[in-house]
C-alpha cells in the first residue's frame, strides 16, 4: 500500500541505510538505482568510521594550500579550470567559510552525526551478522617531518577542548612500536583510538542480501525520470521500467543529486570530488592500524581480506575517466612511510565522486517545495560514517518521531 511504503532513490550506503532503519520502523520500503546497489562511492572507499574527522574541509589557510597544491604536478589535490558557474560559486562560498568561526560551527554539526553513526554501525553489524571484516583499531595520523607532527598538536587540542576526540600522541621510536610496518625514523603520529574501519564493499554486497530477506524491494538498471506529488500528499514515481507509489520519496544519489534539477525543482549545490583508490593483497609487512599520511593525503587501510590505498581530490565535474597520474600519486605517497607500501599484483583501481556541499554538512531534510520527499545527500568524504545516523534521521523525520539529533544544521534550507 502506497501509504506505508517509501521510495528510496539510490543504492550507495546513504540508501541502504535509510532502508534499513525505515523497515525497522515498520515501513515497506522499495529501492530504485540506475546502476547497481553499493556501487559508485561506497564500492571501494577506505572505509573509515571516524568521529576523529570532526572538522570540516572549511578551515583556516585551506584555501592557500589549495592554491599553492594546484600548481604542484604533485598534489594530491586538483582542479580541471574550465567555465562552470557552479563550480565558481561553490569556491567562493567554500572560501568564505574558511575561518575558525565556521570551522567550528560545521563541526558542531558534523560530529553529532559522526558519534551517533559510529554507535548505530556496531548494533547492525552486530544484530544483522553483516560480513564488513568489521576492527576498532582506531585511526592513525602518522608524520615523517617533525614540524608537521608538532603542528598538528594545535588540531588535536581543537578535537580534545571542543569534541572531546583526542588522540594518543607517539614520537620517534614509539611510533614504530605501535605500528611495526612503518619505517624508521618517521617524527610521529597522533593515534584517534575511537575510530574503526570495514571494508565497504564486502558490507554492501552482505548488507543487500539482508535487506531483501526483510522484504526490501531492490529495482536496479532502474532510472528516475518523474515525481509527482499527489493531491492526497503521496508520491508517484516515474522510472525508465515501471511507476512507484508511496508516502514518501527518499533522494540518496549522491554526487549526482544536481542531475535532478528538473525533477527535484531545486538544485542541490554540491559538487562531484573524485576520489580514487587502488586494492591489492596484504603486503608481507603489512599494518594492522589504518593509517593516514597527512603530508602526502593518502590513506591506507588493512583488511582481512586485501589493503586498499586511497584517496586524493580531483575536482574535474563527472569525468569518468580514470587518471594515471592521480592513482600514481597513491602509490608513490605511501613509499615514504611504510616498508611495504604496495603488493602486487594490484586488483582494483577505483574512483568515485564524492558530493561536496561548501559548507562540509550533509544535507538531510525535505526538499525545498516538496514536503513528502526527503533529501539525504552531500555527505562529502564521509558518507560511510554518517549513513546510519543518516538514516535513522531520516526515518524520524518521515515517521514523526522525536529526532535523535537535532535536524536543523542539515536542513536544505541553509542555503
Amino acid at each position: 500500500m502506497k501509504d506505508s511504503t517509501v521510495i528510496v532513490v539510490g543504492g550507495g550506503v546513504i540508501g541502504a541505510a535509510c532502508a534499513h532503519y525505515l523497515v525497522k520502523a515498520g515501513r515497506k520500503v522499495t529501492l530504485i538505482e540506475k546502476d547497481l546497489f553499493g556501487h559508485a562511492c561506497s564500492l571501494h572507499n577506505c572505509g573509515y568510521v571516524c568521529p576523529s574527522h570532526a572538522l570540516p574541509l572549511t578551515e583556516p589557510g585551506a584555501v592557500g594550500t589549495a592554491i599553492r597544491g594546484m600548481f604542484k604536478s604533485n598534489s594530491p589535490f586538483s582542479v580541471k579550470w574550465r567555465l562552470d558557474p557552479k563550480l565558481a560559486l561553490w569556491f567562493f562560498r567554500f572560501a568564505r567559510r574558511c575561518n575558525k568561526k565556521d570551522m567550528l560551527q560545521g563541526g558542531k554539526a558534523i560530529h553529532p552525526l559522526l558519534v551517533s553513526s559510529l554507535k548505530l554501525w556496531k548494533e547492525i553489524i552486530h544484530k544483522d551478522k553483516l560480513s564488513c571484516e568489521w576492527k576498532s583499531k582506531g585511526l592513525l595520523y602518522a608524520y615523517a617531518s617533525k614540524k608537521a607532527f608538532e603542528a598538528f598538536a594545535a588540531t588535536d587540542e581543537l578535537l580534545r577542548h571542543h569534541f572531546n576526540e583526542s588522540a594518543t600522541r607517539h614520537e620517534g621510536d614509539a611510533l614504530q612500536e605501535l605500528e611495526p610496518a612503518l619505517k624508521p625514523g618517521l617524527a610521529g603520529g597522533w593515534h584517534y583510538e575511537g575510530d574503526a574501519h570495514l571494508r565497504s564493499d564486502l558490507l554492501m554486497a552482505s548488507w543487500k542480501q539482508n535487506l531483501e530477506s526483510k522484504g526490501v524491494e531492490i529495482h536496479e538498471k532502474c532510472t528516475l525520470t518523474g515525481i509527482i506529488e499527489n493531491p492526497d500528499s503521496s508520491v508517484t514515481v516515474s522510472t525508465d521500467r515501471n511507476l512507484f507509489e508511496g508516502s514518501h520519496l527518499v533522494i540518496a544519489t549522491g554526487a549526482v543529486t544536481p542531475h535532478l534539477r528538473e525533477e527535484l525543482g531545486w538544485r542541490a549545490p554540491i559538487q562531484p570530488g573524485k576520489g580514487y583508490s587502488i586494492t591489492m593483497p596484504r603486503p608481507r609487512i603489512c599494518p594492522e592500524i589504518p593509517v593516514i599520511f597527512p603530508e602526502t593525503k593518502v590513506g591506507v587501510t588493512p583488511f582481512e581480506s586485501g589493503y586498499r590505498l586511497g584517496s586524493t581530490m580531483e575536482f574535474a565535474g563527472y569525468d569518468d575517466s580514470l587518471n594515471p597520474k592521480r592513482y600514481g600519486l597513491l602509490l608513490k605517497g605511501a613509499e615514504d612511510y611504510l616498508q611495504e607500501p604496495h603488493c602486487e599484483p594490484i586488483e582494483n583501481i577505483w574512483y568515485g565522486w564524492r558530493p561536496m556541499t561548501h559548507d562540509s554538512i550533509p544535507i538531510i531534510g525535505p526538499c525545498p517545495g516538496r514536503k513528502n520527499v526527503i533529501l539525504a545527500t552531500g555527505h562529502n568524504m564521509l558518507g560511510l560514517s554518517m549513513a546510519p545516523g543518516t538514516g535513522k534521521l531520516v526515518t524520524e523525520m518521515i515517521t514523526g518521531s522525536k529526532p535523535h539529533l537535532e535536524p536543523a544544521p542539515y536542513s536544505p534550507e541553509r542555503f
